[in-house]
């Protein structure tokens, strides 16, 4: 995938843990609209490049925000990006969506927790200038850890519930009674920590359908045993690719000629799905939500292979 350089126009400190990087064009000129929710890949000083969602003004175009945590376990990429200062540059990819809002919904329901606001504070602003009915539901540890928790008392206080300090068997309560609550007609979106994320969709899934939540899951998934991968064949565009047991979809398929973009290549951030004509995939990413792996039309190259000898593929 093609990365653009960009420029860290400013840094603010959220949290003791959390910063925002604001990133411009370096010659000044605009950076650009993008859907509410979308996220840009960022290659950081380190050369390893992360997923993170764009939480500012949708409809500005003078800097992309991105929020970054710093982790404790980090590999090298949240830690590098806190070494950053004003005017160091760093490369990002153009904005993708994988939680857009649902134009069918008629109310919808946030749910984050902790760094799981940042794709929220952008949903939330876009709906809230544009009078579209919904609620923000912000779990964080306390007040000091909840980034962006100010300017959303400041612009949206009668949508903003904030749950802060609360106790696991609490948020329970709460989620129980948010899905009850939720008038027919509702969408529910959440992101979070991976444990948070099971919690919620656990509880909102025994009212909403799987075409009614939607999430953004920078995580990779449980780990395949590797030792049963089996060979098969792949068709793009007329011709039959081996694909052997030790090499994905996407690698084989570039190595001849195709242009399949891709970037986490660990089946989180959708860059490299495509449609599947014929064939059964072996979903293995994180992406696809439980409705789309069992339509078996789309699969993420980079990392699932094929239950069936043959898979017939076409670009997305």
């Amino acid at each position: 995938m093609g990365l653009k350089e960009v420029v860290v126009a400013d840094i603010v400190h959220e949290t003791p843990t959390i910063i925002s990087i604001y990133l411009s064009m370096p010659d000044g000129t605009p950076i650009g609209h993008y859907t509410p929710g979308a996220h840009i890949d960022v290659e950081g000083p380190t050369a390893i490049t992360r997923q993170y969602s764009l939480c500012g003004r949708p409809d500005g175009d003078d800097a992309y925000v991105v929020a970054v945590k710093r982790e404790d376990d980090s590999r090298g990429g949240s830690a590098a990006l806190h070494t950053l200062k004003v005017g160091d540059r760093l490369k990002i990819s153009e904005p993708r969506n994988l939680i857009g809002l649902a134009g069918e919904a008629t109310h919808h329901i946030l749910i984050a927790g902790g760094i799981g606001i940042t794709p929220m504070h952008s949903l939330a602003r876009y709906m809230d200038v544009r009078d579209i009915s919904f609620e923000l539901h912000y779990f964080a540890s306390s007040e000091e850890d909840a980034a962006f928790l100010p300017i959303l008392q400041e612009k949206c206080p009668e949508k903003l519930h904030a749950h802060l300090g609360i106790s696991r068997d609490a948020q329970t309560g709460i989620l129980e009674q948010l899905r009850d609550d939720a008038p027919d007609g509702s969408h529910v979106y959440l992101c979070g920590p991976q444990g948070f994320m099971d919690k919620v969709t656990g509880i909102v899934s025994q009212r909403f359908n799987d075409t009614e939540i939607h999430f953004e899951n920078f995580h990779a998934g449980d780990q395949v045993d590797e030792s049963e991968n089996t060979t098969f064949v792949v068709e793009l565009e007329g011709e039959e690719y081996d694909i052997p047991v030790d090499r994905s979809i996407v690698d084989v398929l570039n190595d001849n000629g195709a242009e399949i973009d891709t970037s986490c290549r660990e089946g989180i951030c959708g860059t490299c799905i495509m449609e599947v004509l014929e064939g059964v995939p072996d979903h293995r990413d994180n992406v696809l939500t439980p409705s789309e792996r069992e339509a078996n039309e789309t699969m993420a190259v980079c990392i699932s292979r094929s239950k069936s000898p043959k898979l017939v593929l076409d670009y997305f």
